[in-house]
């Protein structure tokens, strides 16, 4: 996977069905993941973005029911909400959870599978869900849109490919162009995003690269600046364990040569703001 991202430039990778563990770590190198445990055993959702972008505004499912992890993020200057969401076939589809993530005033690009499939979005058939959320579309000026070669790869051959992997609009100034790409292990097929506008990712700050370290010199720096008071009053140890650690980092940063992430292949700003979802 992340030789696909760094392939493809992503900025930003969208995650559904991870089946990881309760408290299971994800990392990559240069994102920072943001996730939402599902409320049952099975799996959670993710996203991945770049370490120097906004933080989530919470990593929170939409009910019971839609599973749905947003962030803020600014494209093309304005403030745009980025969901990563899942619903299972088990579960219904309910409007009040689409509008708990539609509703909020803010611009909003959602992607994911909803297990809703519908012709209007190059599905092969029309299911009673998929007709629920195009009318829902419908009715509240959302935009549904769908690669127009399949996102699902089944691994029974019994089964026809099809698109389930879906990308949902609202109030989006700038076009937006998926295409389902034909790699990595998944029956679902990754789904590049594309739109025509900047993104504003910051530069990364730099970060210590304690390899490097010189470790004889963060003891003797450490040593002169922390005084030795074998008379430690109860009243005092709040602030002597703020100073203790303030001094520690204060020490390491000065025996510590800084570094910055790896090399990455995308640009500071890129014409195109591309993610990808599974």
């Amino acid at each position: 996977m992340e030789h696909f991202l760094g392939q493809h430039g992503v900025d930003i990778c969208l995650l559904s069905e991870t089946i990881l563990k309760p408290g299971q770590a994800f990392r990559l190198v240069n994102y920072v993941c943001h996730h939402t445990e599902r409320p049952t055993t099975g799996g959670r959702h993710s996203h991945l973005g770049p370490p120097w972008d906004s933080p989530p505004l919470s990593a929170r499912s939409g009910s019971d029911h839609l599973e749905a992890t947003a962030i803020q993020v600014t494209l093309a200057g304005k403030p745009v909400l980025i969901l990563a969401a899942y619903l299972p076939p088990s579960r219904p589809l309910i409007g009040a959870d689409l509008t708990a993530c539609f509703g909020g005033g803010l611009p909003v690009l959602m992607a994911g599978d909803l297990n809703a499939k519908h012709v209007d979005w190059n599905s092969r058939p029309n299911t009673r869900r998929g007709k629920l959320l195009r009318d829902y579309a419908d009715g509240n000026s959302c935009l549904i849109l769908g690669p127009d070669f399949p996102t699902t790869n089944p691994y029974n051959p019994l089964v026809t490919p099809d698109v389930l992997d879906i990308v949902i609009t609202k109030n989006i100034s700038f076009p937006v162009y998926l295409t389902s790409c034909s790699a990595l292990s998944s029956e679902h097929l990754p789904v590049l995003i594309d739109t025509s506008c900047r993104s504003s990712f910051h530069k990364p700050p730099d970060r210590l690269d304690l390899r490097r370290t010189d470790w004889a010199s963060f003891q003797t720096q450490l040593a002169e600046i922390i005084p030795f008071d074998s008379e430690l009053h109860e009243m005092a140890i709040d602030t002597c364990v703020e100073n203790f650690s303030g001094a520690v980092l204060k020490v390491l940063v000065a025996s510590t040569p800084k570094r910055r992430p790896r090399d990455d292949p995308r640009t500071r700003y890129r014409p195109v703001f591309r993610t990808r979802y599974a």
